[in-house]
């Protein structure tokens, strides 16, 4: 396995798309100082998963993208691929040749691909394990850290030995597994606690269930009961109604019959009361001619009475 090819663009000096290509042996990158040969192994830890900024000799992580000078305008993402012949599959990976790309956005969004394909950093740092290729991997020493290394504490040049004997994946996956096993510890102690509450809850709860059982019983016969009410409401009710039409009818056929009897009755009284009027009219005719005869009497007797005097 052999580094083939890099490719950076937008990568703090490097403004336009560059490919360093690489071949069997050794390659030297030359020139004078600031012409950016320290960016190039900066590219590779990057592109590699490196996430200190103070590693890459920035203040924070947009200092890696091109932020442009009197001539250029600065680019909105930096990008860096390297590529990797991986005939001997010494990665764990079927291809044979793997490419793998990071990408860095001025809004903060960053991605890492694998031979095109999206993934996590976690799975590149895997694929890395024991390779000595990596972001604090012997395969790249950077300036000053030969000196690091030999003033170093014994802890941290045991890391690289572990890296260079290919023991590092075990230890991190020991390590991941005793984490997930404390965590499990961890949930296991809260599940016992939530248990235990439990246990103490349960004298109330089944106190509490026999209760609402008995609740529902007594509901469920109250609501039978009201049921049955209803129905028999219900049927009184049907009865009542059966008897009030029964005498609405009655009533409205005596009302019928009523008012037929006041219409005849009523012109019975209009008859009597019109032969009353003519009755009153010749008794007032005869009492008149009465008065009027009475009083052709009285003359008539008292002429007789002079006459015989």
């Amino acid at each position: 396995m052999y580094l083939k090819n890099i490719e950076v663009q937008g990568f703090k000096s490097f403004a336009q798309k560059i490919n360093f290509e690489f071949h069997n042996g050794i390659t030297g990158i030359v020139g004078p100082n600031g012409s950016g040969k320290s960016n190039v192994g900066d590219a590779v830890r990057w592109v590699l998963g490196e996430q200190s900024a103070k590693q890459l000799r920035g203040g924070n992580m947009q200092d890696v993208i091109f932020s442009g000078t009197e001539t250029r305008k600065p680019l909105s993402f930096a990008s860096v691929a390297i590529t990797l012949d991986n005939q001997d599959h010494q990665l764990p990976v079927e291809f044979n040749e793997v490419t793998v790309t990071r990408r860095l956005y001025r809004s903060g969004e960053s991605e890492y691909l694998i031979n095109g394909s999206p993934c996590r950093l976690r799975d590149i740092n895997e694929m890395f394990y024991d390779t000595g290729i990596g972001k604090e991997g012997y395969s790249i020493i950077g300036q000053g850290q030969i000196d690091r290394i030999l003033s170093g504490k014994p802890e941290e040049r045991r890391e690289l030995f572990d890296e260079a004997a290919g023991i590092v994946k075990y230890k991190r996956r020991k390590n991941a597994a005793v984490k997930k096993l404390e965590e499990e510890q961890a949930n296991l102690v809260r599940v016992t606690d939530i248990l235990s509450e439990l246990t103490r809850q349960l004298g109330p709860l089944e106190r509490q269930s026999r209760t609402a059982r008995i609740y529902m019983a007594k509901r469920e016969e109250l609501r039978t009961l009201d049921v049955n009410l209803f129905l028999l409401e219900n049927e009184h009710n049907t009865m009542l109604l059966t008897e009030l039409s029964e005498k609405l009818e009655n009533a409205k056929h005596d009302l019928s019959e009523n008012q037929e009897a006041y219409e005849k009755t009523k012109e019975e009284f209009e008859r009597l009361e019109k032969e009353l009027a003519e009755l009153n009219q010749r008794t007032d005719f005869l009492r008149e001619q009465a008065q009027n005869d009475a009083m052709k009497r009285q003359q008539l007797t008292g002429q007789a009475d002079v006459l015989r005097e």
